[in-house]
């Protein structure tokens, strides 16, 4: 596996053989097309089962935490099988190209069909690979029990919808997006000032407030009861 797999995949590729040597098998059910074994491991003070199938008709084995699917290298669960089987040399269907030698010698493809890019970031890689190794992990703790795998799978289902969203961008009706609807401003509403509203006063009234004096005989501004023109004999 040295020869034929990158520094960092042999790397991977002998923590799962290494960890395969404290991985026990145990037969649970058995038929004329395949068999089925559930694979313990004695890992942070519990004991962990994975289930592995190997169909004999295809000469193929899958196993259920899906570090396979997940990663694209074989895992300890098998590598447990395969030991038992003394199965000297790796099956090439386990062996994905991409993460060969060689593989910059031709074509690579995702499990889609679609074509990868020999220049791709490096780092996006890692991350790829990180996050697998995470999504494995958490693959493999939930297969604990029923209510993890329901968890999970809602979990999933939920984070599936908001990736998309993050994909997809802004819609057209959220902020900072277009309409083809024209949307019109509203008049302000009214609000009253606080307090009751000014009286009107008159002149008689402004002028008192100024001082001015008035007749007390008429009442009118502009002269005194003495100069009134009621007061005021006419010849």
């Amino acid at each position: 596996m040295a020869t034929l797999y990158t520094r960092t995949m042999f790397q991977k590729f002998e923590q799962e053989l290494i960890q395969s040597t404290a991985c026990f098998l145990e037969l649970k059910t058995e038929d004329a097309s395949k068999v089925v074994f559930n694979v313990s491991e004695r890992k942070n003070w519990e004991t962990r089962v994975a289930e592995v199938v190997y169909v004999k008709d295809s000469d193929h084995a899958s196993c259920s935490c899906k570090r396979f699917e997940f990663v694209g290298i074989i895992c300890k669960h098998i590598l447990a099988l395969f030991r038992r089987d003394q199965i000297e040399y790796m099956p090439d269907k386990y062996i994905l190209k991409r993460w060969k030698k060689t593989a910059k010698s031709g074509l690579v493809s995702d499990a889609n069909g679609n074509e990868i890019k020999d220049s791709a970031d490096p780092g996006l890689l890692i991350k790829r690979s990180t996050m697998s190794r995470l999504a494995s992990d958490v693959v493999e703790d939930a297969l604990m029990c029923e209510e993890g795998c329901e968890l999970l799978s809602e979990t999933l289902k939920s984070l599936q919808v908001k990736l998309k969203l993050l994909k997809d961008g802004p819609s057209n009706n959220e902020v900072g997006g277009s309409s083809s609807q024209t949307q019109y401003m509203k008049d302000p509403k009214r609000v009253r000032c606080n307090g009751g509203s000014k009286r009107v006063t008159g002149a008689k009234e402004k002028a008192m407030k100024r001082g001015i004096r008035h007749c007390r005989e008429c009442g009118h501004i502009g002269h005194d009861r003495r100069q009134c023109p009621r007061n005021v004999n006419t010849p």
